[in-house]
């Protein structure tokens, strides 16, 4: 793994010049609202400067990636009523709530002990690899299930309910997973086939964990939101990939 960038003030000068630079000129493209665009500066300023245009990079292709699964068939899930509001557009609650927990990640490994940053960036590409994971099986399953069901029961339910999950949903699942890990794994933030299989692995059980959730406190609590639950996801994912990382 590449040693991180120095943590000095004209490194994180030069993270933010280069993302206000960048985020002027990318506002107009429609992947997120213009508060959603400020709230991705202010992300990718943290990363930059924790982790370099690796990270940065990484979790650029992270939301080009889920945007484009997002417009797959959109016109189909917007006469249906399964769409994303205002059009697919990302707002600052929907990048916080994918990214947090990996923006805390990339804030600590650039901090720690040599010894200790390949964990936490296993932990970091298991974050986005869930988060990915989660809008390629939601979005490919509310246009593209054929047999929808409560994962909790296997009952059938409408494509689109809390909790549910569909063959094909689950297969999108996994490939949004494995590809996430690939680019992690081709940034160099992660390395070697095991951690690969690693990432790709913990972040389908988090996202099957959060069809679980979704399943049974999302549909009891009011408080308990969409972003909520990403958070949880992502943050389930990277204790995992933790936990697992010793033997890696």
């Amino acid at each position: 793994m590449p040693p991180l960038p120095p943590q000095d003030v004209a490194s994180w000068g030069m993270a933010l010049g280069i993302n206000a630079m960048l985020i002027a000129l990318a506002q107009r493209a429609p992947l997120l609202t213009p508060a959603g665009w400020v709230h991705a500066g202010i992300l990718g300023t943290l990363l930059w400067g924790s982790l370099g245009w690796r990270g940065w990079l990484a979790v650029v292709a992270y939301l080009a990636l889920g945007s484009l699964v997002t417009r797959l068939g959109f016109r189909r899930k917007q006469a249906t009523g399964l769409a994303e509001g205002r059009g697919g557009r990302r707002g600052p609650e929907n990048v916080w709530g994918s990214a947090l927990v990996g923006a805390v990640l990339a804030l600590i490994a650039c901090r720690a002990p040599l010894g200790w940053q390949p964990a936490l960036l296993l932990a970091f590409a298991a974050s986005f690899a869930a988060k990915l994971a989660d809008t390629c099986g939601s979005e490919i399953g509310k246009r593209w299930g054929r047999h929808t069901v409560l994962i909790t029961s296997l009952r059938q339910v409408a494509p689109g309910t809390e909790g549910a999950i569909s063959l094909e949903g689950t297969a999108a699942s996994l490939a949004g997973a494995a590809l996430m890990a690939l680019v992690m794994l081709a940034l160099g933030l992660i390395s070697g086939d095991p951690a690969w299989l690693l990432v790709t692995a913990v972040a389908l059980l988090a996202t099957l964990a959060e069809s679980v959730i979704g399943a049974t406190l999302q549909q009891r609590l009011s408080w308990l939101s969409n972003e909520l639950v990403n958070g949880l996801q992502t943050l389930l994912a990277a204790v995992l990939a933790l936990a697992v990382a010793p033997w890696v």
